[in-house]
């Protein structure tokens, strides 16, 4: 069976390295570099860090192992690998293989908006890109449709050179600049220093500290349970979790590869970049903005940022350039795995080779991007979400595959590895070569009854039931 992937067309990462870098490059994307740094100011700073650090370790290192183990046991992607474990769950493969279905089309039109604002700052045009009415001008205009196909082309261009030649390759590469990149902006918002027209100075440093220090005013236990909700929440952007997406990139290990040491380093370097996001933005946008500059979403890094690589004067274009390019690399990377989840079930269910399944996912991704784009301006409307926001087409996508089907998939894969199946799958697979499995035990209680329970809070949250 080792060799099964490689015969059967599919592909095989090289090597751990290969995997752990690809991995990576799936989980270091826009989730975790515009919703990171947000979750952190909004939930105490350091106190969200430490909530986030204590979950990585325990809760989403369970859901990363299951998915990493699920795919290299069954060789399979996430559409057609559970019903090889038990028939009765393969419609949770099929939600799995839905989620990336529903997030690439999105994906790819945010990713659009990422090379706009990097083609503002190469042409010079980044003072405009600074003004207020700039992003809203440009999402309400067709033009963003052009920016996407764009971006899904470059997707495609990695996906269609295989897992190997495509993935794997572009991964080993790009993630070493992305890190190095986000490291060098990370120290420079250390350094910077603004005094406003009230002449309050504020600098890094002082950025630095509102991140890392907890802040205990007002934490009850209440308010600590609802900061460990929104790290949960967060870690399914971080380690690409109940997407799929670990699942189609497991089956590409090979049985020889040390599963449970490519799945810490994953879970270490996933942690690691999280926590850099929020030391390169958070600092940046407290100098010149204060805390009031840390809005969600979409609003950090296309309203609040350009302001900020704006108020650094001359040195803020070539920032700006270095920043956009960083989240290029990070958005390309994360959407390449979005698409080979999909890829993958085309080539699993229904036997397409990997060119056919490509051209028949990008047509699919180009004509649903097409409709995310509109619904800024002619297919615009406003439709009040069950968590009580309120949103248009890209919104309720985002809201069906990350507050609802992604726990979902994730409560389902509890029961079926900590009580149907049984958690001692998963620990033979990781174990296959004799490796050590340290964290067994914490594995088995994690499934079993821990993450469940984070899990229905957090699907209870997303109907808005739970309060602040």
């Amino acid at each position: 069976m080792s060799n099964h992937a490689e015969k059967s067309g599919r592909g095989s990462f090289t090597g751990s390295l290969g995997f752990v870098m690809a991995a990576a490059g799936s989980a270091v994307g826009l989730g975790n570099i515009w919703r990171f740094p947000y979750l952190a100011a909004k939930n105490g700073g350091g106190m969200f860090l430490l909530v986030y650090i204590v979950l990585a370790l325990t809760f989403g290192f369970a859901l990363l192992t299951t998915d990493v183990a699920l795919g290299r046991k069954t060789r399979q992607g996430p559409l057609t690998a559970y019903s090889v474990i038990d028939k009765r769950f393969r419609f949770n493969g099929l939600l799995a293989w839905v989620v990336p279905c529903i997030i690439l089309p999105y994906y790819c039109v945010i990713g659009g908006w990422v090379l706009k604002y990097l083609y503002a700052f190469l042409t010079a045009d980044n003072l405009n890109a600074a003004a207020d009415g700039y992003f809203t001008g440009f999402i309400t205009n067709n033009n963003s449709i052009i920016w996407m196909v764009l971006f899904l082309a470059l997707t495609a261009a990695v996906v269609l050179g295989g897992v190997e030649k495509g993935i794997e390759k572009y991964s080993r590469v790009l993630m070493p600049i992305l890190v190095v990149l986000i490291i060098g902006i990370s120290i420079f918002s250390l350094t910077l220093r603004f005094q406003d027209e009230t002449g309050v100075v504020r600098t890094g440093l002082q950025g630095l500290k509102v991140y890392l220090v907890p802040n205990f005013a007002g934490m009850t236990a209440k308010r600590l349970f609802m900061v460990a909700i929104d790290a949960v929440g967060q870690l399914f952007y971080s380690i690409s979790v109940a997407m799929g997406i670990m699942i189609a990139y497991g089956s590409y290990v090979k049985k020889e590869t040390n599963l449970m040491q490519s799945i810490n380093r994953i879970e270490i370097f996933d942690t690691l970049v999280a926590l850099l996001a929020g030391l390169m933005i958070i600092p940046a946008v407290f100098t010149f903005m204060g805390t009031e500059g840390m809005s969600a979403g979409p609003g950090l890094m296309f309203v609040s940022l350009p302001k900020v690589f704006q108020a650094m004067g001359w040195i803020g274009r070539p920032v700006g350039i270095l920043f956009f390019v960083m989240v290029s690399f990070a958005a390309v990377t994360s959407s390449v795995s979005i698409m080979e989840a999909v890829i993958s079930g085309l080539m699993d269910k229904w036997k397409f080779n990997r060119k056919k399944s490509a051209v028949a996912v990008v047509v699919y991704a180009a004509v649903m991007g097409a409709i995310v784009c509109l619904g800024y301006n002619v297919l615009y409307f406003e439709l009040k979400l069950p968590n009580g926001s309120t949103g248009q087409i890209l919104d309720v996508m985002d809201f069906l595959s990350n507050n609802i089907m992604m726990p979902l998939v994730a409560v389902v894969n509890c029961v079926l590895f900590g009580w149907v199946a049984g958690p001692d799958l998963i620990i033979d697979e990781v174990t296959l070569n004799g490796e050590k499995f340290r964290r067994k035990g914490l594995y088995k209680v994690m499934m079993r009854y821990v993450a469940p329970l984070f899990l229905i809070a957090l699907l209870v949250q997303s109907f808005g039931l739970l309060g602040r």
